[in-house]
């Protein structure tokens, strides 16, 4: 054998650990008995630090040596090349990391899960803040190990979203507010229901029967490309998406009879991580381009934000469109023909676009969502830097919301409880959300230019054009570019605000003229 395929049997072991910890993850969010949540924990600690000392090794070290001796000569943009750097990249900064830190890290995160689940149905901030309190010690701990020159967030930022930083963060925050507050502005001077929009929509609020919301958002999964039989749809309390190489992709969502749009969005919007993940390349699967060796977590992405970027433009730059809506609510209608039977395809496009501030961040408008990410982010980088402790937390979300959406949570549930995030340990990756949202409207643009015709495609229901050319231009690389390449191959440019501003513009001023 060559030293690039030792090199790369070694890899697809520890990919294949990292997929056992996310079905082990997968079964603890979906079916696992709420019993079973500590030994749970002890089984992913366990797996966890033989994959974290399988790779931090002297062995993993001696391997990358000699491959990348071998392809030396190659292009640098060769997935040969590139799965070696990628792995150097991680394996320098991993073993920076100590076992045990990841491995207290895995064990308290289903614990930790747990508990957010049933501190938010029962809405008790105190019951999970001792979690959270020891997640967040580890989170420090993990900054320190890896390191940072300005703040402890730009070292976890590393993990999720590379090349960003928290200074860099906020300068594209301030950017994006200066576009769309006086975009809300109009909106609010306009009225809610302007141009015809639905103020009350009174029909989202009538009983919905949730198999029918599952068939209905599982049949337009299977439209967008969503290949069932290397995937499937579950329940859960929180939507994810989570892949055991591009052959298993899983989704979930979760259902509000009372707000059938959760369900639906949440689902579209999982499908378009499943997409991603059913489009990489096969020849990388088991490779260092389809695991993420820093968090163990086996995707196929460049990065979280790309990764939201398809995410958010299947659920709203396609799913939330207007055409997208012409075509599909007589089918939506056949699913509940008395709970829509006097409405209009119009009234409820309109509808699923309303501008108003929401408490819930995943039912937030396209519009108000982003201020969602900047008010947790900000909150983070508190916590991190020790500016806020967890007991002021409830507090200080309260007064975030207040100042930043004008809303006040009437309890913790539909407050600083409403994410699993850090109950998981994502700290650093909440700003990819926002991050993924900007990009989403590059690749967009990206792929009308290179596509003529393509608003027609998507109109009658034919999304294959749109997603061969993401797949080409992005899917099938899996982790083999950085985001900002990927941006550049794929629109010629870096990470900018503009194109998204320009879609909200268009949209909504068409719905407040």
């Amino acid at each position: 054998m060559t030293a690039y395929t030792d090199f790369q049997n070694h890899i697809a072991e520890i990919n294949d650990l990292c997929c056992v910890i996310n079905l082990l993850t997968w079964d603890g969010r979906t079916q696992m008995p709420p019993g079973g949540a500590t030994t749970r924990g002890n089984q992913l600690a366990t797996v966890t630090r033989i994959a974290q000392e399988r790779f931090t090794s002297d062995e993993t070290g001696r391997l990358i040596d000699a491959a990348e001796a071998e392809v030396a000569s190659e292009t640098p943009d060769s997935y040969r090349v590139r799965a070696i750097t990628q792995a150097r990249e991680a394996y320098d900064i991993a073993r920076r990391v100590p076992t045990d830190l990841m491995t207290a890290i895995a064990e308290l995160k289903t614990i930790s899960q747990q508990t957010w689940a049933e501190a938010k149905a029962a809405n008790d901030f105190p019951r999970f803040a001792p979690y959270l309190a020891k997640m967040l010690d580890l989170q420090r701990r993990m900054a320190d190990a890896i390191g940072f020159a300005e703040h402890p967030y730009d070292a976890l930022l590393l993990r999720y979203e590379p090349g960003m930083t928290a200074s860099r963060l906020r300068t594209l925050f301030e950017t994006l507010k200066g576009g769309l507050l006086p975009l809300l502005q109009h909106i609010g001077a306009r009225g809610n229901a302007a141009g015809g929009n639905v103020a009350g929509a009174d029909f989202l609020d009538r009983a919905y029967p949730e198999e029918a919301q599952r068939a209905f958002a599982l049949e337009i999964a299977g439209k967008f490309g969503y290949d069932l039989n290397r995937g499937r749809l579950d329940r859960s309390a929180h939507p994810f998406e989570i892949s055991f190489t591009r052959n298993d992709v899983r989704i979930t969502t979760r259902y509000n009879r009372r707000f059938m749009p959760a369900a639906v969005f949440g689902t579209l919007h999982e499908t378009g991580h499943a997409l991603y993940e059913q489009g990489v390349d096969p020849a990388l699967t088991r490779s260092a381009l389809t695991t993420d060796l820093l968090d163990l977590y086996a995707v196929g992405g460049a990065s979280y934000g790309t990764h939201e970027s398809q995410s958010r433009l299947w659920e709203n730059l396609v799913g939330r469109s207007r055409s997208f809506w012409d075509l599909h609510f007589p089918r939506l209608r056949e699913f509940f023909p008395e709970q829509l039977a006097d409405v209009s395809a119009e009234e409820f496009y309109r509808a699923v676009n309303r501008v108003r501030p929401s408490l819930i961040r995943v039912e937030a408008d396209e519009l108000t969502y982003n201020f969602h990410i900047m008010l947790r982010v900000e909150i983070e980088m508190a916590l991190l830097e020790g500016s806020l402790k967890v007991a002021d937390l409830p507090e200080a979300w309260a007064a975030a919301m207040q100042s930043t959406l004008g809303l006040t949570p009437p309890d913790d549930a539909r407050g600083v409880l409403q994410d699993i995030h850090w109950s998981s340990g994502l700290f650093g990756s909440f700003c990819t959300y926002t991050v993924g949202n900007v990009m989403s409207a590059q690749f967009f643009a990206a792929a009308k230019r290179a596509l003529p015709g393509l608003e027609d495609y998507l109109a009658a229901g034919e999304y294959a054009p749109l997603l061969g050319w993401l797949t080409e231009n992005i899917y099938r690389h899996g982790r083999a570019f950085s985001p900002e390449e990927l941006l550049q191959r794929a629109t010629g440019s870096g990470l900018t605000v503009e194109p998204y501003l320009a879609y909200l513009r268009e949209k909504f001023t068409d719905l407040f003229p």
